[in-house]
């Protein structure tokens, strides 16, 4: 039996219901965890999962141990993470200042601390579990706050004001979507399973597309964020063509994404 990996969110939960309802079968079953992706970037790290959804930063350190699925992740343009505060006012504001992140190892923060060096600011960091992020900057704890997840459509509504919305700056740095996350399978399992289980997530997804109303309940029984609406936004934003495959271009993302991490040698997806 297999141990899978994937964060509660909704764009995750969307993606493997089908696999988690038993309705896309897996040979031997699976032993599912949810966990925060910061939780599963250290898994990861430590090779406590077979399967895993993982911050494509994180995935650098990884690859000698794991190979990336074309299936299963969260890319596209428009859907990369914001910093947030109190106030209206742009990111060379934060020089000097503490911000809050959501997980060192996370793509966020990797984005962060290549737009801070870009604009030659330096800040200290404060980790957090993503959802704890905005009530830090809301109550002043913190000058600012990387934001992730559903945080992108409700941060308004909380008083908080955009500084910078690090996916357009990705786009506008690269001309290339923003890799958020991926699927890794432990390279010990040989490239027969590694496939098997991207063609597994594939139909777990086309199933989630046909039925949506069959996989709600489980949505809403993990979301942070319990708003249906907020819940459909975030499915339709970070659930993209990509997450069926990433494709040359998504490669290629995957690919920049990864030599700015620091990881420049080998094959980073398994072979199809």
């Amino acid at each position: 039996m297999l141990k899978l990996g994937y964060s509660p969110c909704p764009n995750d939960t969307f993606i493997f219901h089908g696999l988690a309802s038993g309705n896309v079968n897996w040979p031997g079953g699976l032993d599912i965890l949810l966990a925060d992706v910061e939780a599963l970037n250290t898994m990861a790290a430590e090779e406590a999962l077979d399967v895993v959804k993982v911050s494509v930063a994180a995935a650098a350190t990884i690859l000698d141990k794991y190979v990336l699925l074309r299936a299963g992740g969260a890319m596209g343009y428009g859907v990369g993470p914001i910093v947030v505060g109190i106030q209206e006012q742009d990111m060379t504001a934060l020089d000097g200042k503490t911000v809050a992140i959501p997980g060192r190892n996370t793509t966020a923060n990797l984005l962060f601390g290549l737009c801070c060096k870009e604009k030659g600011i330096s800040v200290t960091l404060k980790e957090m579990v993503f959802d704890e992020v905005m009530p830090a900057v809301k109550s002043g704890e913190v000058a600012a706050g990387v934001v992730i997840h559903e945080g992108r459509f409700t941060f308004e509504a909380m008083g908080l004001h955009r500084m910078m919305d690090l996916g357009q700056w990705w786009e506008e740095h690269t001309g290339l979507p923003i890799p958020l996350g991926a699927i890794a399978v432990r390279r010990s399992l040989g490239p027969e399973v590694a496939a098997q289980m991207n063609e597994a997530i594939r139909q777990s997804l086309l199933a989630a597309r046909k039925n949506p109303e069959g996989c709600k309940a489980y949505i809403k029984e993990h979301a942070q964020e319990m708003d249906d609406a907020v819940i459909e936004e975030h499915i339709r934003t970070f659930v993209t063509d990509y997450s069926l495959d990433v494709g040359e271009g998504g490669m290629k993302a995957v690919e920049r994404l990864l030599s700015e991490a620091g990881f420049s040698d080998g094959e980073a997806f398994v072979a199809l």
